[in-house]
């Protein structure tokens, strides 16, 4: 497992249970990764706001390259229906049935 692999996960399911995102719009939101100490590593596309706020606190907010965050799918079953959404960053697909 990569290290972001558990920030991603969580990020996942917080966008899908706090902020009520269908799996495509939870997938397609910027991303970030916490580093040491007080560094993060933020996707391009992170909102202005989110870097100058994360920048108050003291945090050293760092852009990420383009590759640095994605590559999955997801497919959730709501009340016998399959909603599914797939990772922009990577050519991908999610199929169900």
């Amino acid at each position: 497992m990569r290290p972001c692999n558990p920030q991603g996960h969580l990020q996942m399911v917080v966008n899908l249970t706090d902020y009520q995102m269908n799996p495509q719009t939870a997938l397609d939101a910027p991303r970030w990764r916490f580093l040491e100490g007080n560094s993060v590593l933020l996707e391009r596309g992170a909102s202005p706001e989110i870097i100058a706020g994360l920048r108050e606190r003291g945090h050293d907010v760092k852009l990420a390259p383009e590759t640095m965050f994605g590559k999955g799918q997801m497919i959730l079953k709501n009340n016998g229906v399959l909603i599914a959404g797939s990772e922009p960053r990577a050519d991908g697909l999610a199929l169900g049935y």
